[in-house]
């Protein structure tokens, strides 16, 4: 099994992924990993999450609190099959997305980006 992945947003414990300041006033989100049911990789631009600090401008998708999202240049979505699904930017993009894959048994990624959803 690959090793924890920790960042001050994202954790990838034995039993799920912590999203820290998901909810106000900065509560964390604990999803087990046997709830997700897929996870993609997007390549974010200015229009397409990455100035999307928190919240939501669609409702289907939720960012956590990240003030440093605007930085950064890869996001997921973690689908739980449930209408409203976590848009997640890790620190270490490649390594959140090995443990999450491995963890919850999606299979390895394409190693494609897609164009990022309205956030």
């Amino acid at each position: 099994m690959s090793k924890d992945y920790n960042d001050v947003k994202i954790e990838c414990t034995e039993a799920g992924v912590r999203i820290h300041d998901y909810y106000f006033p900065k509560l964390t989100k604990d999803i087990p990993y046997r709830s997700i049911k897929g996870m993609r990789r997007f390549e974010m631009t200015a229009l397409r999450g990455r100035w999307r600090i928190w919240g939501t401008g669609t409702f289907r998708y939720w960012a956590n609190l990240d003030v440093n999202r605007p930085k950064k240049k890869i996001g997921f979505l973690l689908d739980l099959g449930k209408f409203i699904n976590p848009f997640i930017t890790p620190d270490d993009p490649d390594a959140a997305e090995a443990v999450i894959r491995e963890r919850a048994g999606l299979g390895p990624t394409t190693g494609e980006n897609m164009k990022s959803p309205f956030i």
